[in-house]
């Protein structure tokens, strides 16, 4: 009993250490991108040497993209899917995310249905990244009488599909968002289990807000599975860690001390974050930034370098020793947490 308490005490106090200012300061300012690209929840498809960027507001009836072969030119918008089919959207074209599986292009966005009222996550498919794309589910593959958002694609180490989505805040009486996750049939055309809760916004975390929007997951080089997901810190839009305690999407979700990405001297807020590779092999984190625009701050696709240090990401531009120390020892603690619960 005597070592658990230690170990909840020291944990506390690591937890402590890395939000304290300075604590995880940059020694040197990374190199950041700012596309350019007025959008909100991006999403880049790096496919064939060409960066295919979708968002929020590329194109409001229906889903847009935009493509560039350095990150800063980008074309004019390009209509990748117009409603039709068993699409019966009226508003609310967010969030399109485009993921290469079995050989083809499969876009899971949101949209709000005019049959419910509600919104939901559809997925469509195509044999082009600039489509047309098609939808491939009844509507809405999200339960169809709650509000859902933000579905990503992960394929887990046996190769079975998940949609990990928002349950939306709006459809629960304490206005508190959910993260959640659903098994996909192979061809991805429905829901082949009940959805399961992972984490609630507010779990683990002072100070949180009640969105949890954006998730995204990603396997570091030792197998910790983490998500990105994005909440509030102090009332500015971030983007924040999760991990699951048994590198599974069923497993213990918990909340890592500190963000990755948060208002700071170099960028404003912002977030709903993704992560994709450059042509040289640099991993970089899309966020749309600032969460709200003003007149000379436009939001914008941003990517900032993200390294992966094997317990977790890091912006380069915070990859110093002491941040990469705090987070082993933090990461150990929680091994030994688990040892004696």
């Amino acid at each position: 009993m005597q070592i658990r308490t230690l170990i909840r005490a020291l944990s506390l106090a690591l937890c402590a250490a890395l939000v304290l200012p300075g604590c995880c300061a940059a020694a040197n300012a990374a190199e950041s991108i700012d596309s350019g690209v007025r959008v909100r929840d991006p999403f880049v498809l790096a496919h064939n040497g060409t960066y295919y960027l979708y968002g929020t507001g590329l194109k409001w009836d229906g889903y847009g993209c935009v493509h560039s072969t350095d990150l800063t030119n980008w074309s004019e918008p390009v209509r990748v899917y117009t409603p039709q089919g068993a699409c019966d959207g009226e508003d609310d074209w967010w969030a399109p995310e485009c993921h290469v599986y079995n050989g083809r292009f499969y876009l899971f966005a949101t949209y709000r249905s005019a049959a419910t009222g509600k919104r939901g996550v559809a997925i469509f498919r195509a044999d082009d990244p600039l489509g047309p794309f098609e939808i491939i589910t009844d509507g809405h593959v999200t339960p169809k009488e709650r509000d859902a958002i933000d579905g990503t694609l992960y394929v887990d180490e046996s190769g079975q599909p998940w949609m990990i989505y928002v349950g939306e805040w709006t459809s629960n009486e304490d206005e508190i968002g959910d993260m959640m996750a659903a098994k996909l049939s192979d061809d991805l055309t429905a829901f082949v289990s009940e959805p399961i809760l992972l984490f609630r916004a507010t779990d683990g975390r002072r100070n949180s807000g009640n969105i949890t929007d954006g998730p995204f997951v990603y396997q570091t080089k030792n197998g910790r599975l983490v998500m990105l997901w994005s909440n509030s810190d102090g009332g500015s839009y971030c983007v924040r860690i999760a991990f699951s305690s048994n590198g599974r999407v069923d497993g213990k979700w918990r909340q890592q001390p500190g963000n990755l990405f948060t208002k700071t001297k170099n960028h404003p807020d912002g977030g709903h974050g993704m992560l994709f590779y450059t042509a040289d092999g640099t991993m970089m984190l899309a966020v749309h930034s600032p969460n709200f625009e003003e007149e000379n701050t436009p939001t914008t696709a941003v990517f900032l370098p993200v390294d992966d240090v094997g317990d977790t990401l890091l912006l380069h531009e915070d990859n110093t020793f002491l941040t990469r120390a705090c987070y082993r020892i933090y990461y150990t603690w929680m091994k030994l947490l688990e040892l004696f619960r």
